[in-house]
């Protein structure tokens, strides 16, 4: 097996960009072909889960497809489907097909391959800048009134010095629970949390598509400004998605300290790493306990365990992709209208703190029960 996650040295870090914007890069493959891409880094693994974290391969995907369009278009929808799990220890091939340039639309697939299969393919629509005209039909869902301020956190924090350090949390960007709401049937129930990119993303990022590194590598870096936090917004999107039916049903997957262990003989790694990944579970262990309290009800006598939790499919529909920013707190709202036949269906509204509606997600997994052993006669 392969043990190389990048196929070229990954490239140094650019001082001047925050960490997601790093993290997210990616290298133009033109020996290959046109429009194909790689990433530049490794690809984070959360502990416990069958492969890379899904909002990379959405960031990407999306940083790639930006890559091929005029800078006066920007996306507005992306219709994604996880096909296979994703493996950090191997390189991400993003092929970018160009269906169809519009005067007002346009419209891309990406393919994220590994080893000739596709692991992960979407769709992504894009429209031209004021091409709805001056009059406008125009609602929006409000900001929650109920939420406490996200807390005063230094966003300067030094991420790479975090994880040379071996902090627990690798992710570049941080998110702070928001609390939830006490309704007694789980359809009806929200968790919120407030999140944002580490660091601040560069106001002047170099050109997309040939970008002259110091160390004579061209990249392919996640674009112009507002480009840039599309794709930090569209790699948080993932964060905690499909976690939301176990939650909303008290279902607590960590909080059993012999469902950490179990994971932690699973794990591949040092005893260094091990130990940083069990104080990252007792963290995750610790909020769903705290979301129980939250409910009013106890899961300690709830007998029913998760057995597979994963991605289906994801959707994003950006509704003012250019009147944010992702390195500023924004609040996400998710909740979770159905679950049955071991799947479930998870929507999440995301706004800035000044009440913007962002953006609107959808997600569907895979949610099977641990089933009782049958009885042998």
């Amino acid at each position: 097996m392969s043990t190389h996650s990048t196929l070229i040295k990954p490239p140094k870090n650019l001082p001047h960009h925050s960490p997601i914007e790093n993290v997210l890069s990616l290298l133009p493959l033109l020996d290959i072909g046109p429009d194909i891409y790689t990433n530049a880094r490794p690809l984070w693994h959360p502990p416990g889960a069958r492969g890379i974290f899904g909002g990379a391969a959405i960031a990407q995907c999306l940083s790639a497809a930006q890559a091929t369009i005029p800078k006066d278009f920007t996306v507005h929808s992306m219709h994604c489907y996880f096909v296979l799990a994703g493996n950090s220890e191997i390189p991400i091939l993003y092929h970018v097909e160009r269906v169809r340039d519009g005067k007002s639309f346009i419209t891309r697939t990406v393919q994220a391959r590994q080893r000739g299969k596709c692991i992960f393919t979407t769709t992504l629509s894009f429209m031209k800048e004021g091409a709805g005209g001056k009059l406008k039909v125009e609602h929006a869902s409000r900001l929650p009134r109920d939420v406490a301020p996200p807390p005063e956190l230094d966003p300067n924090k030094d991420f790479w010095q975090l994880k040379a350090s071996g902090a627990v949390d690798e992710r570049p960007f941080e998110s702070v629970r928001a609390g939830s709401t006490r309704h007694a049937d789980p359809s009806e129930r929200k968790l919120r949390q407030w999140i944002r990119a580490r660091g601040r993303i560069s106001d002047c990022p170099p050109d997309v598509r040939e970008q002259e590194l110091s160390d004579g590598v061209r990249a392919n870096q996640p674009g112009d400004n507002h480009q840039a936090h599309l794709s930090a917004l569209a790699y948080m999107s993932d964060s905690y998605f499909v976690g939301t039916v176990a939650r909303v049903h008290n279902l607590m997957r960590f909080a059993n300290p012999k469902s950490i262990e179990a994971t932690i003989a699973a794990f591949k790694g040092s005893e260094e790493e091990k130990a940083q990944t069990r104080k990252y579970l007792q963290e995750i262990a610790m909020e769903e306990e705290e979301e129980n309290r939250e409910f009013g009800k106890s899961a300690a006598k709830d007998d029913r365990k998760i057995g597979m939790m994963v991605s289906l499919d994801h959707a994003i529909f950006f509704h003012n992709p250019r009147a944010f920013r992702a390195d500023e707190w924004m609040l996400t709202e998710m909740e979770s209208p159905w679950a049955g036949d071991g799947r479930g269906l998870v929507v999440q509204r995301i706004w800035s703190k000044s009440g913007t509606l962002i953006a609107t997600c959808t997600q569907e997994g895979c949610v099977r029960l641990q089933q009782p052993k049958e009885t042998k006669i």
